[in-house]
């Protein structure tokens, strides 16, 4: 009786054997992308791109398209230019995030060409942005045409709020001292980090709110009352850099392209920038 058990179990053992051979060849498919799904998600080609606020309406509007004509996916971060706050550029590069496209100031971007972070000769300026005033929807929108009138709105207000990137620094260490009323004002303002101003307008906790146009624009709850007075005002630059470490340079090159085009120049100024290419 030992014999036919014997070879009862052999038959039962080769069964097993090569089904698990199967199975062992099918999952080696699997980890190495051997099916379409696979094969497709491991060969598409992918751009990390960080940009900050005043390009961001732009940016968003125009990133889909580029996606779709290329094939090239973007994975996008968010951050201020400049200002110091968690998720501003500069400190995004100082804990260790990488980029193979930035998108900022062209001040703060010539600082990161100057640390070695962005390749000097990719610099490309995409769009300028003017300072705005934005105010609650359905409040009193002022008039400030003029410097006079400006600063009657500023010193009538109960509490403004302005950016803590680049047009916030300029307004709150330049232009308010440089008029005499910083030591009145500063009471009463607030620096809005790593929102939008616009938003905190929107909800009533500031009266009044300064930022670039583009980020005052297509704010639920604000309405733009417009750019300060052109005597007052300090236009910025958005451009655009590839980074060192970058091993895309030809696909960051191609984004870089498509955004400082003139078929996407249209877009761009409909978001409160004036793009650089109608200047060409």
């Amino acid at each position: 009786m030992r014999k036919p058990k014997a070879l009862t179990m052999n038959k039962y053992l080769l069964v097993p054997t090569s089904f698990f051979l199967a199975v062992l060849i099918g999952a080696c498919q699997s980890l190495s992308g051997g099916g379409l799904g696979g094969a497709d998600e491991s060969a598409q080609r992918v751009l990390k791109v960080v940009t900050s606020g005043g390009f961001s309406a732009a940016y968003d509007t125009l990133a889909p398209q580029f996606e779709a004509q290329t094939g090239i996916r973007l994975l996008t971060a968010y951050g201020a230019s400049s200002g110091g706050a968690p998720d501003s550029i500069p400190v995004r590069l100082e804990r260790g995030e990488q980029f193979d496209v930035i998108i900022m100031s062209r001040s703060s971007l010539d600082e990161l060409v100057d640390n070695g972070a962005v390749r000097p000769d990719t610099r490309r300026d995409l769009a300028r942005s003017s300072i705005g005033m934005a105010v609650r929807e359905g409040a009193h929108v002022p008039d400030i045409s003029t410097a006079d009138l400006f600063i009657d709105t500023l010193r009538g207000a109960e509490s403004f709020g302005y950016s803590a990137s680049v047009s916030g620094t300029y307004l709150s260490t330049v232009l308010l001292p440089r008029l005499g009323l910083w030591d009145e004002l500063e009471p009463k303002s607030r620096r809005i980090v790593s929102e939008r101003v616009a938003a905190v307008v929107a909800r009533g906790e500031v009266e009044i709110g300064f930022q670039q146009v583009s980020e005052l624009v297509r704010v639920k709850g604000a309405t733009l009352v417009g750019p300060i007075p052109q005597e007052f005002q300090r236009v910025t630059t958005f451009s655009a850099g590839i980074t060192t470490h970058t091993g895309s340079v030809g696909d960051a090159q191609r984004l870089m392209d498509y955004l400082s085009s003139a078929d996407v120049a249209d877009t761009i100024a409909g978001t409160g920038l004036e793009p650089v290419v109608l200047e060409q």
